[in-house]
């Protein structure tokens, strides 16, 4: 144990730590780190922290919920994560306040940079880098279909309800409004 350190001295950096989002296992990797001494670095103004792109491989398998199959998955190469480069698209039925059809709106989004659910569930394992506009909107990813277990197809969405992201569905036959737009690449 320490003698150099106070009992309130790490009281303070234990209070720092939770404040700033730390959990017990951070702290355990921090304490075994052997970047632990490069962060004095940073302290002391003679380095600095880069924070690394994400990138996402949407070329992988998606997620399947239980009993469910994959209709269809456009593949898309790696992505590096950046919310400009994410366009929501609305048909222009949707803008004008009107609906479209699930299926319409397939046909509609043929041939466009669709992404796929592999974004949807980075997102969900990463919410901090979900932008902050997209709450109030049920952002769809079309470039993964599936079969519902019901045998009726699907797509999923990223949505904010109850205080957290989380994902949800909509069949092909349903109808999508304004607050529905579809993730594509930004050109």
């Amino acid at each position: 144990m320490s003698t150099l350190y106070s009992v309130g001295l790490m009281n303070q950096l234990g209070d720092a730590f939770e404040a700033a989002g730390y959990t017990p296992d951070d702290v355990t990797k921090l304490r075994t780190s052997p970047q632990l001494g490069a962060l004095k670095q940073v302290l002391l103004g003679y380095a600095e922290i880069k924070l690394l792109e994400p990138v996402i491989d949407l070329d992988a398998a998606p997620f399947v919920p239980n009993d469910w199959k994959v209709e269809e998955h456009q593949k898309g190469g790696t992505f590096r994560w950046d919310p400009v480069k994410v366009k929501l698209y609305l048909s222009k039925l949707q803008s004008k306040g009107k609906y479209i059809g699930g299926h319409d709106l397939r046909k509609e989004l043929a041939g466009q940079p669709v992404f796929n659910a592999r974004l949807l569930d980075y997102l969900l394992a990463h919410p901090q880098l979900i932008p902050e506009e997209w709450k109030g909107k049920y952002i769809f990813f079309w470039g993964t279909i599936y079969h519902h277990s019901s045998g009726d197809l699907c797509v999923r969405y990223l949505c904010w309800g109850d205080g957290q992201w989380q994902w949800g569905y909509d069949w092909l036959g349903s109808d999508w409004s304004v607050d529905s737009p579809a993730a594509l690449r930004a050109s």
